[in-house]
């Protein structure tokens, strides 16, 4: 019997005290070599796509001074979505789920972004606090603002994933409980709703990723 909802979500897996649900985080390395070592297949081929039109499109957003920096936020992108897909399967730990695993990928990315900026490119970061055109009575406000949106920027990235994580896991996990005590009839409904669920966290499993990845880089932009 569940104390609560969100006990679902709780590290229950160990072996000796040695939590292994986190070890669903590194499962996708095992997807890896066959992309390198086998003949390449349709999957392999389609990943190779995704991934040139990531670095397409995140060249864009860095500009030309991007220096093979897309590298890093595709593997984020594809470290974010793998760990996403893998939570959608039975019993099998969703690290994308928890503030640990989140604020873990934002907080490292925005502290360097800003000690970056900060060190080398000072001027250009007090010009952003200030955006062009503003009146001079508001300009410490407008700094104010703009101050409190660049801190809060690595929590909005995390929760953003976190929450939309646990929230369909939570619709699915409700309706999954009431199976048993239901007929045949509403079963069949509750079981084709499940599926369209499924299909819907499969969408959100990569939007989610795309945009934590999109809005890394544009953090990243506004620095360089």
């Amino acid at each position: 019997m569940m104390a609560n909802l969100f006990s679902t979500f709780d590290p229950s897996s160990s072996i000796m005290s040695l939590s292994l649900n986190w070890l669903s985080t590194f499962l996708g390395v095992l997807f890896l070599p066959m992309l390198f070592w086998a003949m390449p297949s349709r999957w392999s081929l389609l990943w190779h796509k995704v991934t040139s039109t990531l670095h397409s499109e995140f060249k864009i957003l860095l500009g030309s001074a991007h220096f093979g920096s897309t590298l890093l936020f595709i593997s984020l992108f594809s470290l974010i979505v793998f760990n996403n897909f893998l939570g959608l399967l039975p019993y099998i730990f969703t690290s994308t789920s928890h503030l640990v695993m989140t604020l873990s990928l934002a907080l490292p990315l925005w502290i360097a972004f800003m000690l970056f900026g900060w060190i080398n490119r000072t001027q250009h970061m007090f010009a952003h606090l200030v955006p062009q055109g503003t009146p001079g009575p508001l300009m410490p406000f407008m700094v104010l603002i703009e101050t409190i949106s660049n801190i809060i920027r690595p929590g909005t990235l995390a929760v953003r994933l976190a929450a939309n994580m646990i929230a369909g896991h939570l619709i699915l996990t409700l309706l999954g409980n009431t199976g048993p005590s239901l007929s045949t009839s509403i079963l069949t409904f509750l079981i084709l709703s499940q599926i369209l669920l499924l299909m819907l966290e499969s969408a959100v499993a990569v939007i989610q990723s795309y945009v934590f990845a999109v809005l890394s880089t544009l953090y990243a932009s506004e620095i360089t």
